[in-house]
């Protein structure tokens, strides 16, 4: 992860409360955030390429879509751009688009915790924004199912998890040659309702090791335009998130 608007990490116990104590409140508001979330349509832009020797880029899958809801209620994503693919060296599978949707946007929620280690790190502060920072690690991976190992910054105020830096696991090498890795990637969120930390950018640059050679790997996750559904009221993020890999705007 880019060290870009990131203090020194102190490793001291935090004062006045307790790492268990900060764990409960930021799963519990995930919780929350993660129940408000669902009822937000937002534009998500998917941007993967692998990049040669010469760091050119030599192919590209990109999709931009509307999750939004239908007229019964239920929540749909509608494809409004979607260019053939020139991805050669990979190919991206149920488990990628799985992982875009579901992990890279991570959420760890009370009902979440019985599934993972979480470990005290210390304080740092990211731009202006003093955050409690953990590692997490599944206790144990389960046949047919993914998580997320790494580290979350949590606001100290909010208690929610504004960035998170790490990979979905388990990689995958099956005996019939069939292979599934992912990249290590960062995403940001940023409070865009005046409550809720929303993600807003994920990046991951990486070096996949294939049994048929390594395969370099950048893949970038834009969510912009977000709407409460029912709302008059329209949510949107103030211009696209710079390339140069953002820290954490709070908005006030």
């Amino acid at each position: 992860m880019a060290d870009r608007g990131m203090g020194d990490l102190r490793t001291a116990q935090p004062q006045g409360i307790t790492p268990e104590q900060i764990i409960q409140k930021f799963a519990a508001k995930e919780k929350e955030f993660k129940e408000a979330r669902d009822h937000y349509t937002y534009r998500q832009k998917v941007t993967v390429q692998t990049v040669d020797d010469d760091k050119n880029v030599d192919g590209e899958y990109q999709q931009v879509s509307d999750i939004v809801f239908d007229d019964h209620g239920k929540r749909v994503e509608n494809v409004v751009f979607a260019p053939q693919s020139s991805l050669t060296r990979v190919t991206m599978t149920r488990e990628d688009f799985d992982d875009i949707q579901n992990r890279l946007p991570f959420v760890l929620t009370t009902d979440d915790l019985t599934q993972y280690q979480v470990n005290y790190v210390g304080e740092q502060k990211i731009d202006e924004i003093d955050t409690y920072v953990f590692d997490v690690a599944p206790k144990q991976i389960e046949k047919g199912k993914r998580y997320f190992q790494g580290r979350v910054w949590v606001d100290n105020q909010d208690f929610q998890i504004v960035v998170t830096d790490g990979r979905n696991v388990p990689d995958v090498h099956s005996k019939k040659g069939q292979e599934n890795l992912s990249p290590k990637f960062t995403t940001y969120r940023e409070q865009i309702d005046g409550k809720y930390w929303f993600r807003t950018y994920t990046i991951a640059d990486d070096e996949l090791h294939f049994n048929s050679g390594d395969v370099h790997i950048r893949e970038i996750v834009k969510y912009t335009n977000y709407k409460r559904y029912g709302s008059e009221s329209k949510i949107i993020f103030e211009g696209e998130v710079p390339e140069n890999t953002p820290t954490p705007n709070k908005k006030k």
